[in-house]
């Protein structure tokens, strides 16, 4: 029997409230260096913070070399394609549209989850509660920044990012289809360590080299978003393996991120304040959280 604090709900919450978190220390972090070479020492500390938690140590190297397709595809798809993406495509579009666009996350991930999952279709119901959610994002998102601006570099930059939430479906059906083989910590920490040098080497003909002195909130910054990847992803992962879990009902939860997000960026960031466009927005997706909720205990109790 699962307590509260072992729930599905919980911990999705505590998850993606990490993740909200990330949107401030990237905005803090980011102005002293280059996107793929921060990412890339981000993902690399947080697999070695997770390595002791592995309960596993002894056999770690022997379970990723028996499963080594499982990893190196997580590796490839989860670290090193979805982050260059990610942003790459978050570096060419006005910071609304960019919100709203991976806000649209779970949108992707539920029509993948549908053709990939034989027992996670999509109904009339979900499809609803899904694009109620959305709105709530894009009301939020709205409030971030200005949507002004044209080209197709634009249209480049909305391309990648969908291209990311699409690939962030595969990824979770990966996962999700891969229950028994690798222990979820042994999967974060490994793809995250490799995937980390992978972003890292691939930083240095794209954007150079930069090692210069660089100020205590860089460190501090770099430090909370190491630590909340290493627990962000190896609780996701855990939850994806649970085989009660669906992989469209887990991601909805990530329509919180952008609304945390604004919070954290409202409390934190002394230039960001609300209006009453972004809190209808987030009362919407608190709606559709809710009866998202509701629907399944409804299912259930049947």
């Amino acid at each position: 029997m699962r307590t509260k604090l072992s729930s599905t709900i919980f911990l999705a919450i505590l998850a993606c409230l990490l993740w909200a978190s990330a949107f401030v220390g990237i905005k803090i972090g980011l102005p002293y260096t280059t996107p793929l070479q921060f990412a890339g020492i981000r993902f690399f500390i947080s697999g070695l913070i997770i390595l002791p938690f592995c309960s596993q140590r002894k056999d770690y190297l022997r379970i990723i070399l028996k499963n080594w397709k499982v990893v190196f595809v997580i590796t490839l798809l989860q670290t090193f394609v979805h982050y260059s993406l990610f942003y790459t495509g978050i570096s060419m579009v006005p910071g609304a549209l960019g919100a709203i666009v991976v806000g649209s996350g779970p949108v992707f991930v539920a029509i993948v989850a549908h053709f990939g999952m034989p027992d996670d279709k999509m109904s009339l119901k979900k499809v609803g509660v899904i694009l109620l959610g959305l709105a709530g994002v894009v009301l939020v998102s709205l409030e971030r920044g200005s949507l002004s601006g044209e080209g197709k570099l634009i249209l480049v930059g909305i391309a990648l990012l969908i291209l990311t939430n699409i690939n962030s479906g595969f990824t979770n059906i990966i996962v999700a289809k891969d229950k028994d083989k690798v222990p979820p910590l042994v999967l974060s920490s490994a793809s995250m360590i490799m995937g980390g040098v992978m972003l890292f080497l691939f930083s240095i003909p794209v954007e150079g080299l930069h090692f210069s002195p660089k100020p205590f909130e860089y460190y501090a910054a770099l430090g909370w978003l190491s630590f909340l990847s290493a627990a962000a992803f190896s609780i996701w992962f855990t939850l994806l393996k649970r085989p009660e879990v669906k992989v469209s009902d887990l991601n909805m939860w990530k329509f919180i991120i952008p609304v945390f997000g604004a919070i954290f960026a409202w409390i934190l960031l002394p230039d960001e304040h609300p209006d009453v466009l972004s809190i209808v927005g987030m009362v919407i997706t608190g709606s559709s959280l809710f009866l998202l909720n509701y629907l399944n205990r409804k299912k259930i109790n049947r």
